[in-house]
């Protein structure tokens, strides 16, 4: 147990520091409400009145969508830079599949239009 203290410690002043942050901001925050601060934010775009709660278009979805596949890919590119020298050719010919594969993924949301911004 004495292994994992500086872990629970800095874990509970974590926590402790969470709940005091929102707790201090409901309490010194101010409480000026208005219709703007309710209102959703579509992108700098002036948002249209919509039925059930205001559903966003299936475009930011996929945006998004896109934004984390291919940070993703960035995440895994970064480690392989850095070893590049010590795993030589299995190394390279690993990553030049792996940017293959995510590369026909780019083709194909190309091709379907994703990348159109209407």
């Amino acid at each position: 147990m004495e292994l994992y203290t500086p872990v629970l410690v800095l874990a509970a002043l974590a926590a402790l520091f969470a709940v005091g942050s929102v707790v201090m901001s409901t309490m010194v925050g101010p409480r000026r409400y208005n219709r703007a601060k309710y209102d959703s934010y579509e992108c700098g775009i002036e948002p249209t009145p919509q039925a059930l709660g205001g559903r966003f278009p299936v475009k930011y979805y996929i945006t998004a969508m896109l934004f984390i596949v291919f940070d993703i890919e960035i995440i895994f590119l970064y480690p392989w830079a850095v070893r590049f020298d010590a795993m030589s050719w299995f190394g390279l010919v690993e990553m030049v599949l792996f940017i293959a594969t995510v590369f026909v993924a780019y083709a194909y949301v190309w091709r379907r239009g994703g990348l159109d911004w209407d």
